[in-house]
Protein backbone atom coordinates (compact mmCIF):
# COMPACT_ATOMS: atom_id res chain seq x y z
CA UNK A 1 0.00 0.00 0.00
CA UNK A 2 1.16 3.42 -1.17
CA UNK A 3 1.84 6.22 1.30
CA UNK A 4 1.78 9.67 1.07
CA UNK A 5 4.37 10.23 3.57
CA UNK A 6 7.89 10.30 2.57
CA UNK A 7 10.80 10.80 4.74
CA UNK A 8 14.33 11.64 4.06
CA UNK A 9 17.08 13.01 6.05
CA UNK A 10 17.64 16.95 5.34
CA UNK A 11 19.64 20.03 6.86
CA UNK A 12 18.65 21.75 9.64
CA UNK A 13 18.77 24.86 8.33
CA UNK A 14 17.33 23.73 4.93
CA UNK A 15 14.05 26.04 3.99
CA UNK A 16 11.76 23.14 4.56
CA UNK A 17 12.92 22.33 8.14
CA UNK A 18 13.07 25.93 9.22
CA UNK A 19 9.64 26.44 8.37
CA UNK A 20 8.71 23.24 9.95
CA UNK A 21 10.89 24.52 13.20
CA UNK A 22 9.35 27.88 13.49
CA UNK A 23 5.85 26.44 12.73
CA UNK A 24 6.62 23.63 15.76
CA UNK A 25 8.33 25.91 17.82
CA UNK A 26 5.25 28.96 17.46
CA UNK A 27 2.77 25.97 18.45
CA UNK A 28 4.10 24.66 21.33
CA UNK A 29 5.35 28.00 22.97
CA UNK A 30 1.08 29.55 22.08
CA UNK A 31 -0.15 26.64 23.63
CA UNK A 32 1.97 27.18 27.04
CA UNK A 33 1.34 30.77 26.77
CA UNK A 34 -2.39 30.37 26.43
CA UNK A 35 -2.12 27.98 29.25
CA UNK A 36 -0.52 29.80 31.60
CA UNK A 37 -0.71 33.39 30.90
CA UNK A 38 -4.36 33.34 28.88
CA UNK A 39 -2.43 34.83 25.64
CA UNK A 40 0.20 34.10 22.33
CA UNK A 41 3.71 34.27 22.79
CA UNK A 42 5.04 37.66 22.24
CA UNK A 43 6.23 38.28 18.64
CA UNK A 44 9.65 38.95 19.48
CA UNK A 45 10.15 36.21 22.29
CA UNK A 46 9.23 34.35 19.73
CA UNK A 47 11.60 35.10 17.35
CA UNK A 48 14.39 34.67 20.38
CA UNK A 49 13.64 31.64 21.02
CA UNK A 50 12.96 30.24 17.55
CA UNK A 51 16.84 31.76 16.83
CA UNK A 52 18.23 30.17 19.40
CA UNK A 53 17.73 27.10 18.81
CA UNK A 54 18.30 27.01 15.34
CA UNK A 55 19.17 23.09 15.38
CA UNK A 56 22.97 22.78 15.27
CA UNK A 57 22.73 19.76 17.34
CA UNK A 58 20.88 18.22 14.66
CA UNK A 59 23.69 18.33 11.98
CA UNK A 60 25.63 14.86 11.17
CA UNK A 61 27.93 13.54 12.60
CA UNK A 62 26.42 13.50 15.92
CA UNK A 63 22.71 14.57 15.01
CA UNK A 64 20.22 14.14 11.94
CA UNK A 65 17.11 16.08 11.14
CA UNK A 66 14.60 13.71 9.10
CA UNK A 67 11.93 15.91 7.25
CA UNK A 68 8.50 14.45 6.23
CA UNK A 69 6.87 15.11 3.34
CA UNK A 70 2.81 14.54 2.46
CA UNK A 71 2.14 14.42 -1.12
CA UNK A 72 5.54 16.48 -1.84
CA UNK A 73 5.03 19.34 0.68
CA UNK A 74 7.42 19.57 3.88
CA UNK A 75 4.68 17.76 6.38
CA UNK A 76 6.44 17.03 9.79
CA UNK A 77 10.02 16.63 11.46
CA UNK A 78 11.54 14.36 13.59
CA UNK A 79 15.44 14.85 14.93
CA UNK A 80 17.98 12.89 17.09
CA UNK A 81 20.91 14.02 18.21
CA UNK A 82 23.78 12.05 20.61
CA UNK A 83 23.75 12.52 24.01
CA UNK A 84 26.55 10.45 24.99
CA UNK A 85 27.74 7.64 22.48
CA UNK A 86 24.80 5.37 23.22
CA UNK A 87 22.21 7.35 23.64
CA UNK A 88 19.88 9.93 21.57
CA UNK A 89 17.90 12.35 22.30
CA UNK A 90 14.42 12.68 20.08
CA UNK A 91 13.41 16.28 19.44
CA UNK A 92 11.35 18.37 17.00
CA UNK A 93 8.45 15.37 16.68
CA UNK A 94 6.09 17.64 14.66
CA UNK A 95 3.69 16.91 12.05
CA UNK A 96 1.46 20.43 10.32
CA UNK A 97 -2.16 20.20 12.25
CA UNK A 98 -4.53 19.42 9.64
CA UNK A 99 -2.09 16.49 8.40
CA UNK A 100 -2.54 14.37 12.00
CA UNK A 101 -4.05 11.47 11.69
CA UNK A 102 -2.81 10.61 8.71
CA UNK A 103 0.37 8.03 9.60
CA UNK A 104 3.25 10.99 9.64
CA UNK A 105 4.24 11.11 13.13
CA UNK A 106 4.84 7.01 14.07
CA UNK A 107 6.86 7.17 10.27
CA UNK A 108 9.04 10.08 11.01
CA UNK A 109 9.49 8.52 14.91
CA UNK A 110 10.68 5.12 13.56
CA UNK A 111 12.91 7.20 10.51
CA UNK A 112 14.12 8.66 13.85
CA UNK A 113 14.97 5.66 15.47
CA UNK A 114 16.90 4.33 12.52
CA UNK A 115 19.16 7.79 12.50
CA UNK A 116 19.63 6.90 15.95
CA UNK A 117 20.89 3.79 15.53
CA UNK A 118 23.19 4.75 12.74
CA UNK A 119 24.87 6.80 14.88
CA UNK A 120 25.61 3.92 17.43
CA UNK A 121 22.66 4.72 20.03
CA UNK A 122 21.56 1.88 21.65
CA UNK A 123 18.61 3.96 23.40
CA UNK A 124 16.34 6.96 22.52
CA UNK A 125 15.17 9.51 25.57
CA UNK A 126 13.04 12.66 24.87
CA UNK A 127 11.28 15.03 27.38
CA UNK A 128 7.93 16.51 26.86
CA UNK A 129 5.32 18.58 28.72
CA UNK A 130 2.21 17.28 30.46
CA UNK A 131 -0.31 19.66 28.49
CA UNK A 132 1.55 17.80 25.36
CA UNK A 133 -0.90 15.00 25.60
CA UNK A 134 -0.85 13.74 22.14
CA UNK A 135 2.64 13.36 22.64
CA UNK A 136 3.00 11.64 25.28
CA UNK A 137 0.58 9.49 23.82
CA UNK A 138 1.95 8.67 20.86
CA UNK A 139 5.51 7.97 22.45
CA UNK A 140 3.41 5.19 25.34
CA UNK A 141 2.11 3.41 21.77
CA UNK A 142 5.53 3.56 20.42
CA UNK A 143 7.32 1.23 23.11
CA UNK A 144 8.80 4.39 24.84
CA UNK A 145 8.63 3.88 28.55
CA UNK A 146 8.33 7.00 31.06
CA UNK A 147 11.51 7.54 33.63
CA UNK A 148 12.84 9.57 35.70
CA UNK A 149 14.05 13.21 34.81
CA UNK A 150 17.00 12.81 32.90
CA UNK A 151 17.46 16.72 32.77
CA UNK A 152 16.31 20.06 34.19
CA UNK A 153 14.67 21.82 31.35
CA UNK A 154 12.22 24.11 32.87
CA UNK A 155 9.40 22.77 30.88
CA UNK A 156 9.99 19.01 30.93
CA UNK A 157 7.50 17.53 32.29
CA UNK A 158 7.83 14.14 31.58
CA UNK A 159 10.76 11.98 30.48
CA UNK A 160 10.63 8.87 28.27
CA UNK A 161 13.44 6.44 27.00
CA UNK A 162 13.54 2.82 24.72
CA UNK A 163 15.74 0.46 24.26
CA UNK A 164 16.44 0.53 20.46
CA UNK A 165 16.80 -2.57 18.42
CA UNK A 166 20.00 -3.77 17.18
Amino acid sequence: MRTPWTLAAEPYDSPAAAALWRAYYTEVSDRWYALHQGHATDPAELERGIAAEAGEQLAPPHGQLIVGRYDGEPAGSAGVRLVDPVTAELTRVFVRKELRGTGGAPLLVAAAEDAARSLGAERVRLDTRGDLIEARTLYARLGYEETEPHNDDTYAEHWFSKRLAP
